[in-house]
């Protein structure tokens, strides 16, 4: 298998070889690495998964559901009440910086 070298044809571009990463550490300088040290496997996702023999909650699911369902609501309720006082705030602000007076008033009367 041919190898790659890097090209350098202007000092500013300069292409990297690539190198896998491996499952070992990397040592330190100086270091040796004992022949009996075990790379560690890598954290995989059995430990989040059930038994088959175990029977699902329909109750708590659907209580979870509901809960995030709600929260979702609320979450997009008060992004809606946020921007309306940043705009009405907004106009407030406008009408008081062009030199009107009773800005206040004028807002309720545009509702």
């Amino acid at each position: 298998m041919k190898t790659q070298q890097p090209m350098r044809s202007n000092d500013e571009h300069v292409v990297l070889e690539f190198r896998p990463r491996s499952l070992a550490r990397p040592r330190s300088p100086g270091i040796p690495l004992n022949a009996r040290e075990t790379v560690p496997e890598p954290n995989d996702l059995s430990r989040y998964e059930r038994d088959l023999e175990e029977p699902d909650d329909f109750r708590h699911r659907m209580l979870a559901n509901a809960a995030a369902g709600a929260f979702t609501i609320a979450l997009i309720a008060v992004g809606i009440w946020l921007a309306a006082n940043i705009a009405r705030m907004s106009d407030t602000q406008d009408c008081v910086l062009s030199g009107r007076l009773n800005c206040a008033q004028h807002q309720m009367l545009d509702r």
